[in-house]
């Protein structure tokens, strides 16, 4: 929980550092990929996007493309070599148990009281029986994983999107679910503090920094996509499309008919 948090401050960190470079574009062997302009889809939906700061997203889509190609996917290609995929499965297992917290809150958040109650009978259950998250039994008990963040809460409550965002490391993203992503992350590190699971350790920086690494790794390790990895031409246009139109279904708030 608290890697999350140094996440966080990481993503915005780069945030500003790499704005000021807006304006640019990068001219490598890697990014011979032609700059199609908006103007040419005013037909088509992917316009309905709101994305004043395209310039700017555009600069951190690349720059997500080269922390994967020379950063992430080389770690995460090196990890699921010398890792058995049952090791990577538990080890997915623990933290997905862990963002149980967060899939609890936000269902209470939002009144919903099945699901809340499902939710936490998921994460007792696997946090026990599973053995802190390893395994999920809990699927096979009849109690399903709901996925929840106080992005889908602000949604779910009526509030819109907001303009495109592409964060650093996290990618696709909107100004509503940023703010949601910094509020569960606050709430996880406040968690985290009470907890302090490493406080009996002589070292917990040592310790924290190991899990915070860890859990990197294997968020992109469960995460498929590649940055440019469609071939498509206008894969910036498409992403953006689509995690709009993923984000508005999941918030609950009705989309129109064409």
């Amino acid at each position: 929980m608290k890697s999350q948090a140094l996440r966080i401050a990481l993503a915005l960190t780069l945030a500003v550092a790499l704005s000021g470079c807006a304006g640019t574009r990068v001219n490598t062997q890697d990014d011979e990929r032609p700059w199609h302009s908006i103007n040419e889809f005013r037909d088509q939906r992917f316009a309905e996007v709101a994305d004043p700061w395209e310039g700017v997203n555009r600069n951190m889509y690349r720059f997500n493309f080269y922390l994967d190609k020379y950063v992430l996917i080389p770690v995460v290609n090196g990890y699921e070599y010398v890792t058995p995929t049952f090791v990577q499965n538990r080890v997915s297992g623990f933290y997905n148990n862990l963002n149980e917290v967060r899939n609890l809150s936000n269902s209470v958040f939002q009144l919903k009281g099945k699901e809340s109650a499902t939710t936490l009978g998921r994460f007792v259950t696997n946090s026990t029986i599973g053995l802190g998250g390893m395994f999920d039994p809990a699927s096979k008990l009849g109690m399903p994983r709901h996925d929840q963040d106080f992005g889908k809460t602000l949604g779910y409550w009526g509030a819109g999107s907001g303009p495109y965002v592409v964060l650093p490391f996290f990618g696709p993203s909107s100004l509503r679910d940023t703010a949601g992503l910094v509020f569960d992350d606050g709430l996880a590190f406040g968690i985290y503090t009470m907890v302090d699971p490493f406080g009996s350790t002589s070292t917990p920086l040592l310790y924290g920094a190991g899990f915070t690494a860890l859990e990197g790794v294997d968020m992109r390790h469960q995460q498929q996509f590649r940055y440019y990895g469609s071939g498509y031409p206008f894969e910036y246009y498409m992403v953006r499309f689509l995690y709009h139109q993923k984000r508005e279904l999941e918030s609950g708030k009705r989309i129109p008919a064409e």
